[in-house]
């Protein structure tokens, strides 16, 4: 089982943004942006494209309700999306708020929060996922 199923699993804790049966939403422990959120299917699969299409559909769908939730916790002109997917192999799309172009840059520093204030971000998002 990789780092991710873990995490969704409940195996290793997260702060959880979102969540169904199919997919499960956290935040980003070295976010390049307030908010910064990470978005995976609960099936280990390792590259996005290897997904099947009614998958890999889902998935998208299941995204945009994590960005638009994200969108009303953290007002921004956009929510930027980004699949690297170099670093865990684990299928995975990057949810970033975006004020600027810029906001999307991972090889600026990364922010840092304490524990309280990864939780009050946690919270905001999944307050808004949760009404939608």
């Amino acid at each position: 089982m990789d780092i991710f199923s873990k995490i969704a699993a409940g195996e290793i804790p997260s702060y959880k943004c979102a969540e169904d049966d199919r997919f499960y939403a956290f935040l980003d422990i070295n976010p390049v942006a307030v908010g910064h959120t990470l978005v995976i299917p609960r099936r280990e699969v390792d590259y996005i494209f290897d997904m099947e299409d009614e998958e890999l559909a889902a998935f998208q769908v299941f995204a945009k309700k994590v960005a638009t939730a994200l969108k009303r916790a953290f007002p921004c002109v956009k929510v930027g999306q980004a699949v690297l997917g170099l670093e865990v192999p684990h299928a995975h799309i990057h949810l970033v708020p975006l004020k600027t172009e810029g906001d999307m840059s991972f090889a600026k520093p990364k922010l840092k929060f304490t524990d309280e204030e990864f939780r009050s971000v946690a919270d905001k998002i999944y307050g808004e996922f949760c009404k939608l």
